[in-house]
């Protein structure tokens, strides 16, 4: 509560000091139409029409709320996943490199590991159980492989089976293996949806240089 505190006191006072250094002038003025009522004036600006029939039924409302609550997860937790599927292509190529040397090997997934718990571990440790299995999904997805895989192959089957079973605790399954056209098929649809908006921002991106 300290560190949020502290943070969101210091982009207040961030906002506060980057207003006061815009300076004032006859430019800074929007003018709006106004109505007067008595003695006060208000502002008085002309919206689109609205039309409202009817309240959702109960069981579309839930679906919605559903919904809505699946595409928070998936656009908190996709980016997880696809530093991770670049992780492991790196990891990768740079195996192939020590070949049989088994001690270079070890000694380079130690470092990566350090590197992931030191970048990550506190983020990923906040996710809610949930967005954990969201996670799980998607990094099958991004990479082609489930997470009981890869930390078979980085830590070893007897440590992917200690964290399979912790995963189990937690209502999640790390052999769990991601259904796109299934069981899978709105997270999919969410995925290619944010997948779209970032493609059109980088290309509006890289055509205004």
């Amino acid at each position: 509560m300290r560190v949020s505190g502290f943070l969101l006191a210091l982009l207040l006072c961030c906002c506060f000091h980057a207003q006061a250094q815009i300076p004032r002038g006859v430019n800074d003025t929007i003018r709006l139409g106004g109505i007067i009522v008595g003695k006060d004036t208000f502002a008085m600006v002309f919206l689109n029409e609205l039309e409202v029939l009817d309240k959702l039924p109960r069981r579309l409302a839930r679906q919605r709320a559903q919904w809505d609550r699946l595409r928070y997860n998936v656009t908190k937790v996709y980016p997880y996943a696809v530093a991770a599927a670049e992780v492991l292509r790196n990891v990768d190529v740079n195996l192939d490199r020590f070949g049989d040397d088994k001690r270079a090997r070890k000694a380079y997934l130690k470092s990566i590991e350090h590197e992931l718990n030191k970048r990550w571990k506190g983020e990923i440790s906040d996710l809610t159980i949930s967005q954990g299995q969201v996670l799980v999904k998607l990094i099958d997805r991004q990479t082609g492989k489930n997470c009981f895989s890869i930390i078979r192959e980085m830590k070893g089957g007897l440590t992917a089976t200690v964290w399979q079973g912790v995963a189990l605790l937690f209502a999640n399954n790390l052999k769990r293996e991601y259904d796109g056209l299934g069981a899978d098929q709105d997270i999919e649809r969410i995925v290619r949806d944010l997948e779209l908006q970032n493609y059109y921002r980088y290309k509006a991106a890289t055509q205004g240089r």
